[in-house]
């Protein structure tokens, strides 16, 4: 008996150095951009093309980003990203749960049919619908407004199926049924009940949501005129409009326009973290 659990170990210890060794590796992998990110950040523009790569820092971090300060609204840009990202993921939010919420646990003819329809939509590239909206933008009169920008992205298929699989499994039947007995109305349940339960789905929607907005260039590219509203991803493009090309200085706007994603997320890590464990306890 004392061999089987010997052997069981050995085998357990095994299979964890080469889960734990293959985690490691993909860290390292997907972190290495980043990190050259940084070092092209603090670096001049012919260290972009050293070969072999710079892979150390080095003392130009502030010179670089002292220059991106004089050919563009940097601070500016953040600011309408930031105003841009909020509004959306709040909306995102409220509707993509309200409509998760409906979805999940009410019956009403053509749900099933609904449902699909809006499925559907996530598999059909947002580059085909780019002139069609733009045209809808324009006739609105919301050209180089960032409500122009925002208002297409309020209804997001994707948060929509996923506030109704969570909903779906993390909240009863039987509280709701209950709560109509109390004679709650269908929002004062989703406000009072629903709502604290699905936290956690909330903070995995809002970051996937913040992050997609933010790094989102086309549209954005496309609506927005006005210098006084770019994005920072436009005012970022602006960087490379010149016949000489600055890459420390290009690479220092990206990194620092960067660095509010990682605060979102470490801000919000321990229910995105909870919201997942939580959905594979229940698979």
């Amino acid at each position: 008996m004392s061999n089987q659990i010997q052997k069981h170990r050995k085998k357990l210890s095994i299979g964890s150095i080469v889960v734990y060794s293959f985690l490691c590796i993909a860290s390292i992998l997907s972190l290495f951009p980043f990190y050259w990110m940084f070092v092209m950040a603090t670096r001049p523009s012919a260290a972009y093309n050293t070969i072999p790569p710079t892979l150390t820092p080095g003392n130009m971090l502030v010179e670089n980003f002292n220059k991106v300060l004089n050919q563009i609204d940097f601070f500016g840009g953040m600011w309408n990203s930031f105003v841009l990202c909020v509004v959306v993921t709040i909306v995102v939010l409220f509707i993509s749960s309200l409509a998760g919420f409906a979805f999940a646990k009410f019956k009403f003819p053509g749900k099933n049919i609904l449902f699909v329809a809006i499925l559907v939509t996530m598999i059909i590239p947002p580059q085909l619908g780019l002139i069609p909206q733009y045209f809808l933008i324009s006739k609105a009169g919301l050209l180089d407004t960032l409500a122009g920008v925002m208002i297409l992205s309020f209804l997001n298929p994707l948060g929509i199926f996923l506030m109704r699989q969570y909903i779906s499994g993390a909240v009863p039947d039987e509280l709701i049924e209950a709560a109509k007995l109390d004679g709650c109305s269908n929002f004062r349940i989703y406000w009072r009940i629903v709502l604290p339960i699905i936290l956690p789905a909330f903070a995995t929607l809002g970051i996937i949501v913040f992050t997609a907005v933010w790094g989102e260039f086309l549209w954005q590219f496309t609506v927005l005129r006005d210098p006084d509203s770019y994005t920072i991803q436009v005012a970022l493009a602006q960087l490379s409009n010149t016949n000489n090309i600055d890459f420390g200085m290009i690479l220092s706007g990206v990194f620092w326009a960067t660095v509010p994603l990682l605060i979102i997320f470490l801000l919000f890590n321990r229910l995105f973290i909870s919201s997942i464990t939580e959905g594979s306890v229940k698979s």
